[in-house]
């Protein structure tokens, strides 16, 4: 008997999405009522309740909450996500939420919609880029495609995306970084929570996850085990908030005196199926065991919000095709030299940004172009030789 494990995710897919036209705003369309129908998902995305349901609605002195979580959605892909503020125009989320999971069809990055306190406020944003194909150069992400099956690359499945405008000014959510000791110590003093949106709660209001477990070890699967399935456990939180479609995305939060702190993002659920083999097949499938639902804790992200958060990104396909030309002569680039940001790209910065031990990003910024003897200066000073 052989144990496998795998990570369901907890995006939901919906069938149908009504739209109409924005108040005062006929060119710009917006979702006026929650997204409906059956789930439908590539990965099923269990109902991930560990012992009874405390899923409960946002309690009062959690209101401001609220204000700085909302959907993340695509109509024409037909999923659903949570993400959260984390500046004036830019929101958190799970990576497998825009870009799937390994081997499935990557959505439009620019048919993405972000709407903050969906129930009540419905501010609506896209992604910054969406009228003009640049969608793709206002994210920055830890995987574009989750891995699901060991190494699970849960503890990249981040994402952060620059918004059309600043629907976050009501505030935002504080980013902490703990050392997993630390949450651990916290989570037993009961102060490690979730709100989320989830496609079972009332349809589409946020549900609080009363304090949970977060810990190494469940029964039926230790440490030893779990690090064996996860490509990079160092920032991996096993927890036991209730869960269920539509969660990933979702703060995981610490309570402290001045308010809720986000330690991760809730990604997923881990699962071990119990399977008989021979000769190294998979014979027989037995029963799929919850061992506990995924999160990536800060540590993994927070330093890239802040290099996000002030990075200038490349604004003309003239300034793109210098940089793409630059990277090419390092040997770096094999793409054609034209001007567009696409996977090939974003690599060849991350290795470039690698071997010069920068932090990895794969944006393609003026300061990256700079570094590499290209952008205004650099024309200056060759017409003047």
């Amino acid at each position: 008997m052989v144990r496998l494990g795998r990570l369901a995710v907890a995006a939901a897919a919906v069938a149908a999405l009504a739209v109409a036209a924005a108040p005062g705003s006929a060119a710009h369309a917006w979702p006026a009522q929650p997204p409906t129908g059956p789930a439908r998902a590539a990965i099923a995305t269990p109902v991930a309740v560990f012992g009874s349901d405390d899923r409960v609605p946002v309690p009062a002195k959690y209101k401001d909450l609220q204000d700085k979580i909302g959907l993340l959605f695509n109509p024409r892909a037909r999923s659903v996500c949570t993400a959260f503020c984390v500046a004036r125009d830019i929101v958190a989320t799970a990576g497998h939420c825009l870009h799937r999971t390994a081997g499935e069809r990557v959505p439009r990055l620019a048919d993405f919609w972000f709407a903050r306190n969906y129930d009540v406020v419905r501010d609506f944003a896209r992604i910054a880029g969406y009228g003009n194909g640049t969608a793709t150069q206002r994210v920055m992400t830890g995987a574009t495609g989750l891995r699901v099956r060991p190494p699970i690359d849960a503890t990249s499945d981040w994402a952060l995306l620059r918004l059309a405008k600043p629907v976050c000014a009501k505030g935002v959510l504080p980013i902490r970084v703990l050392a997993m000791d630390d949450i651990l110590r916290e989570a037993a003093a009961g102060r490690v929570f979730q709100v989320s949106y989830h496609r079972d709660f009332t349809p589409w209001k946020l549900a609080y996850s009363r304090p949970c477990t977060v810990s190494k070890r469940f029964e039926g699967a230790d440490w030893a085990t779990i690090e064996q399935d996860f490509s990079e456990p160092g920032t991996l939180i096993l927890h036991t908030c209730d869960t269920a479609g539509a969660s990933s995305g979702s703060p995981l939060l610490r309570e402290t005196p001045a308010g809720p702190e986000v330690i991760g993002i809730n990604v997923g659920t881990y699962v071990q199926s119990k399977v008989e083999m021979q000769g190294g097949q998979v014979t027989r499938r037995l029963k799929s065991d919850m061992v506990a639902n995924t999160g990536v804790a800060s540590a993994a992200f927070a330093d890239k919000l802040e290099i996000f958060r002030d990075a200038v990104i490349l604004s003309s396909p003239a300034q793109m095709r210098e940089l793409q030309a630059a990277l090419k002569a390092r040997g770096l680039f094999a793409g054609r030299i034209d001007g567009t940001y696409g996977a090939e790209l974003r690599r060849a910065i991350e290795a470039y940004e690698k071997a010069e031990r920068l932090p990895a990003t794969g944006l393609a910024t003026e300061a990256l172009l700079k570094r590499l003897g290209g952008g205004p200066a650099a024309a200056k000073a060759k017409a003047k030789s």
